[in-house]
């Protein structure tokens, strides 16, 4: 008798582009883990298409005649639920399309960047293998937050933190896949009189960050805007590491001011911004008097990085899995034994604040 054969991944490709539609079915069906069972040309077609065939997942084109992919999105996820990769454009117009997909159900993004270059074509070949895997096994959530601005984030448990007696002067946190919708989660449920500054890295493209940080400040009471060169961690405030580039720490007089770097300075890093470098940089500046905090996403980014603040003597808390849209990151801190907390999403915001009270 035969073994069983392997059961691949069934994937729809929507692009109203006919070159983005060959592109991407190309790169797909060559994998053998990989099958395309249809292509649609609009989101009406789209949303037909996947009530029909029920794919595994669907690479959705953002911009799109008769319906948008976001549109076709918030339809596919009211009326069969499916994992979904957004194709965007490196544009601050496709980055706020981009977030408003995530929060209505989508799994992650990739940046269109198909051109002649031909490092730029491996790289969206190689993203797009790699994310459309790794979506695979990702958890499909169709709670996302509403579009209104938090003013005032719910009062946090009375109960006091285990954690009380350590002493923390910042607090970093990492992110990937999962990460733009659980950050804003968590940053919801900081109070805006949180004592100590917040850097975050985030795995973005140099398009996205900026307009990712505007976004998050429409909707939390922090102060959250993009890092720059030369900025200070300052009590209340949230600064986003920038997309293309490095971030680290360094000490200043009694604060801790950012720098930022090229790619090209720590060509050991594969994502960018890097998290093991930024939480590497901010233990060292702040003697381990850090708290740091791992969410969603892909890889193991971030495990060196908490392990080394550990060593230091600082906190980490790290997302469960079961709401973690990518167990990834987590799951190399928890495996990896340097985890102090593993918690649901809905009360890292909370413990945050109980450790800095």
């Amino acid at each position: 008798m035969l073994p069983p054969q392997p059961t691949k991944l069934r994937v729809l490709v929507v692009d109203d582009s006919c070159f983005m539609r060959m592109a991407i079915r190309g790169i797909l069906a060559k994998d053998p883990q990989i099958e395309i069972v249809g292509v649609a040309s609009d989101g009406v077609e789209g949303v037909e298409k996947a009530l029909e065939l029920k794919p595994d997942l669907i690479t959705m084109d953002v911009e799109m005649p008769r319906m948008d992919g976001i549109a076709a999105l918030k339809q596919i996820m009211a009326k069969a639920p499916t994992r979904v990769l957004m194709v965007s454009t490196l544009t601050c117009e496709g980055a706020k399309a981009t977030f408003e997909a995530l929060e209505a159900g989508a799994i992650d993004f990739i940046p269109k960047n198909i051109s002649d270059s031909v490092d730029a074509q491996k790289t969206f070949r190689a993203d797009l293998l790699f994310k459309v895997k790794e979506a695979a096994g990702s958890i499909i959530q169709t709670d996302r937050f509403s579009s209104k601005r938090i003013s005032v984030a719910p009062p946090a448990p009375v109960l006091k933190s285990r954690f009380s007696h350590h002493k923390v002067s910042c607090v970093g946190i990492g992110a990937s896949t999962g990460g733009p919708v659980a950050l804003q989660e968590v940053l919801s449920r900081i109070p805006v009189n949180f004592p100590f500054g917040i850097i975050v890295a985030i795995h973005m493209p140099k398009a996205f960050t900026g307009p990712y940080a505007e976004r998050l400040n429409a909707k939390c009471s922090l102060d959250i805007r993009e890092a720059s060169d030369g900025d200070m961690l300052k009590p209340g405030q949230v600064l986003i590491a920038p997309g293309g580039m490095h971030t680290a720490l360094v000490r200043h007089g009694t604060g801790f001011s950012v720098k930022t770097m090229p790619t090209s300075t720590y060509p050991q890093y594969i994502y960018v911004p890097s998290v093991d470098l930024m939480m590497q940089s901010l233990a060292d500046a702040s003697n381990g008097s850090m708290l740091g905090v791992i969410l969603t996403g892909m890889g193991s980014d971030g495990f060196k990085g908490m392990q080394h603040l550990k060593s230091r003597g600082g906190i980490t808390l790290v997302q469960n899995e079961a709401s973690s849209t990518i167990y990834g990151m987590p799951r190399a801190c928890v495996e990896g034994g340097v985890a102090d907390e593993v918690l649901p999403l809905d009360q890292i915001g909370f413990e945050i604040a109980r450790i800095a009270g």
